[in-house]
């Protein structure tokens, strides 16, 4: 089927005039007839017909007519989906994330992600650093957001650290180091509430006692959530190691105090990876420029 010739029936047939349409099209009223006299022989049907001084449209025409529209219709919202889809305002956006940002970053960047670009869909993976770097090799990911200490990553990766975050002490407001400064050796003799065996941050408080030769200290209570462990020290047990940005809130509000230990300051590397010279989709790109201006 000529879909050009199509397209000429259907405007004369949403403006009732070949004179109109040839004023749309910019084309002369002869090469319009011409064309759609061709078109009806090709079809074998008679598309319009004499209406006084006008024309009117056959009951095959207005057949036609009606299917044309939705044609037309359709390729208008093809149209403004790949607009929308080029501009970033349409897409899917797959997320690797560690811990950390996927709990306590990720959610306010995509709420106001979401507010500017309604129609992009998204799947947000939490996972460690390692996984996260897996999936962005293998294509299941377009972006890896980690938290924790600056990480070895294959060449093909392009890690943009976004800020660094410290790392607390902290303990109720009624414990005896609440506020204080101390030596770090006496702040292991603290039974600690941390995550289990194999969180990054346990693993860094223990290797810190390594490099200092100070005893670990005792963890009596341990947790799968961090929510949970933080529950517990504001309850009044123990203490905790604990990135600042978990834990800022709790200290500004009075529920938690820090305690700081002498000569020591740990820090936590927030990063963006994307795949090296790969362009990333408009999408994904508009996400990371976002992260950007909100890190």
């Amino acid at each position: 089927m000529n879909l050009h010739a199509l397209r000429l029936f259907h405007v004369i047939a949403s403006t009732g005039s070949v004179t109109r349409a040839s004023e749309l099209l910019s084309i002369s009223q002869p090469a319009i007839t011409a064309q759609v006299k061709k078109f009806e022989k090709e079809l074998g049907m008679t598309l319009l017909q004499p209406s006084g001084r006008g024309i009117a449209l056959t009951e095959a025409g207005a057949g036609l007519a009606l299917l044309a529209k939705r044609l037309f219709a359709t390729e208008q919202q093809i149209e403004q989906y790949c607009e929308e889809f080029r501009g970033g305002a349409r897409g899917h956006i797959r997320i690797a994330a560690t811990y950390l940002p996927a709990q306590f970053l990720i959610p306010a960047w995509i709420a106001k992600f979401k507010q500017r670009y309604e129609n992009v869909e998204m799947t947000i993976t939490t996972t460690n650093s390692a996984d996260a770097f897996r999936q962005l090799l293998n294509m299941d990911a377009d972006i890896a957001v980690y938290g924790g200490l600056t990480e070895e990553h294959p060449d093909a990766i392009l890690a943009e650290q976004l800020f660094q975050d410290e790392l607390w002490f902290v303990v109720a407001p009624n414990h005896p180091y609440a506020n204080r400064e101390v030596s770090l050796r006496d702040m292991m003799r603290e039974p600690f509430v941390m995550r289990e065996e194999g969180s990054s941050t346990r693993e860094r408080l223990l290797a810190l006692c390594r490099t200092y030769n100070v005893p670990a200290p005792r963890i009596p209570l341990r947790f799968n959530g961090l929510h949970e462990a933080i529950m517990a020290v504001i309850a009044g047990y123990g203490a905790n190691f604990v990135s600042s940005l978990v834990v800022r809130e709790y200290v500004r509000r009075g529920e938690l105090s820090r305690v700081h230990v002498k000569d020591i300051r740990l820090v936590n590397s927030i990063a963006v990876c994307t795949r090296r010279d790969e362009p990333l989709p408009a999408a994904a790109a508009n996400l990371v420029n976002l992260i950007r201006s909100e890190a």
